[in-house]
């Protein structure tokens, strides 16, 4: 029976603005892909992200461009050869996944070996802003046990500090988005490990990191934007501590599973991340995560509204999908 793909842009609103070294938005821009066979339908969802030349005009049309093929059967090993990473082969990977849940009964967790997922606990995202406003963000927050906060501007040490003082409990990962130099690296590594630090993703732009390999690390220091599928692992060893692994980086989840299991192998902590989409998008990502060393799938808590039926979040903690939603 041929498979039928559809592609939808849908926009959901943030609640507020989010905020990072790179710029500021006021929606989650997102691409829906389904696939049917019968009777049975699968969705994956993606967030087209501008810092890797991706726009929804160009994924939809990447999406659409490979109608054909799905119509005649490709399935999710064929996709890697025949499709780069990035968002719009994670949409089309998960609704395969969660088609191939639909048809045979048997959930995704299963068949990636999280038979019996668990509620994870998720960083909580402040988005970058001046000392004041993010410290009176981390205060409204300052129950939650592990925030992420946007750095990567002008004022990174008094934002920290800032931050610091209004939620001293809780466990800070800082998130510069490739914002800082390798003439102010050093003093913030040091100031972040006296105030206590977990984590600091991507300080330096992907491809001008070497300075990594000669610093000491106070501080573990995850890869993000220098991290897309497991062929770019060998490459940062001794420069990162760890890897953040994003559905629309690695190009879905099958992807994902290699980068995840070879990242291990090489002895780097695991993240599991997100962009700012909806619970359709956290989804696959919530299964992805078990096991993870951090875990940052926060973006339905940043909307204004979200996907029903959603992932139920309760304070930090995100339950895996029920079946209706995916998977």
């Amino acid at each position: 029976m041929a498979r039928v793909i559809s592609v939808e842009a849908e926009r959901f609103p943030i609640a507020g603005t989010f905020t990072i070294s790179r710029g500021s938005k006021t929606e989650a821009e997102v691409i829906t892909c389904m696939i049917n066979e019968g009777s049975h339908s699968g969705r994956g969802e993606c967030v087209p992200y501008k810092r890797y030349g991706e726009t929804m005009e160009g994924v939809h049309a990447a999406i659409e461009a490979m109608r054909k093929h799905i119509a005649g059967g490709m399935g999710r090993t064929e996709l890697l050869e025949a499709m780069p990473a990035g968002a719009a082969r994670n949409a089309i990977d998960c609704a395969l996944w969660d088609l191939e849940a639909k048809i045979s009964g048997k959930r995704v967790a299963g068949a990636i070996g999280a038979a019996s997922p668990s509620a994870l606990e998720t960083a909580y995202t402040l988005s970058l802003g001046e000392p004041e406003a993010m410290a009176a963000q981390a205060r409204a927050n300052a129950t939650r046990p592990l925030l992420k906060v946007k750095i990567g501007g002008a004022n990174d040490i008094a934002c920290i500090r800032a931050v610091r003082g209004a939620a001293p409990d809780s466990r800070l990962i800082l998130d510069a988005n490739e914002g800082w130099t390798d003439e102010n690296i050093v003093a913030n590594l040091a100031f972040a490990a006296e105030q206590g630090i977990a984590l600091i993703e991507q300080p330096l732009p992907a491809g001008h990191d070497a300075i990594l390999r000669h610093i000491a690390h106070p501080v573990p220091i995850c890869a993000d934007e220098s991290v897309h599928e497991a062929g770019n692992l060998a490459a940062l060893v001794g420069l990162y501590d760890a890897v953040n692994i994003k559905l629309d980086k690695s190009g879905g989840l099958t992807a994902a599973l290699v980068l995840r299991d070879r990242a291990r192998e090489l002895g780097f902590g695991i993240m599991v991340g997100c962009m700012v989409g909806t619970s359709l998008a956290m989804a696959p990502a919530v299964l992805l995560a078990q096991g993870a060393d951090f875990v940052d799938l926060d973006g339905p808590l940043l909307l204004a509204r979200d996907r029903i039926p959603g992932l139920v979040y309760q304070g930090s903690l995100v339950s895996p999908p029920d079946e209706a939603l995916w998977g």
